[in-house]
């Protein structure tokens, strides 16, 4: 039964855990992303997302916090400086997991972890998408022949302006 087990514990006791996600949170940190098992994954978007969420207001007091549960000078003033103006506006979710298959040694089931804001591809297609809606077949075809009229008046133009500078 697995009556009041809230947390994985990654078969390590307290202070070896602690101190893993510890290094992989400065790891992700500075990296963006890093590739580790699918249960330390989850476990680290446990513990990552918290320290991030505290990194949004740049207090004395969070910057402590932080530094208690990471304790790398430079993974905290990279939270700090980089990423959390980047994710001021989300309200949560700041990591992903992405599944990538099973390890060749053993079998382990490995997954990718990074922070959402600084995936520049993932973000670039959904920056550049633009949603529109249809309101009528109507509208629809009278502005494409709309804007089709201006661009056959141009071409015209164009080669008349070409066969000007042939000439001289």
């Amino acid at each position: 039964m697995r009556h009041g087990k809230k947390i994985n514990h990654l078969g390590r006791k307290t202070a070896h855990r602690h101190s893993m996600l510890a290094n992989m949170a400065s790891s992700l940190i500075e990296h963006k992303r890093i590739n580790t098992t699918v249960a330390k994954a989850k476990a680290l978007k446990q513990f990552v997302e918290p320290l991030v969420t505290k990194s949004k207001e740049d207090t004395t007091h969070n910057r402590r916090l932080v530094m208690a549960k990471l304790r790398q000078k430079d993974a905290v003033a990279e939270l700090f400086r980089t990423v959390a103006p980047k994710v001021g506006d989300r309200p949560g979710g700041y990591t992903r997991i992405i599944k990538l298959g099973n390890r060749l040694g053993d079998n382990a089931d490995m997954a990718m972890i990074e922070l959402v804001d600084f995936n520049e591809i993932y973000n670039a297609g959904k920056a550049t998408k633009k949603k529109t809606t249809r309101r009528s077949r109507r509208g629809s075809s009278a502005g494409t022949e709309a804007a089709a009229a201006p661009a056959a008046k141009a071409a015209p133009a164009k080669a008349e302006k070409e066969a000007k500078k042939e000439e001289e």
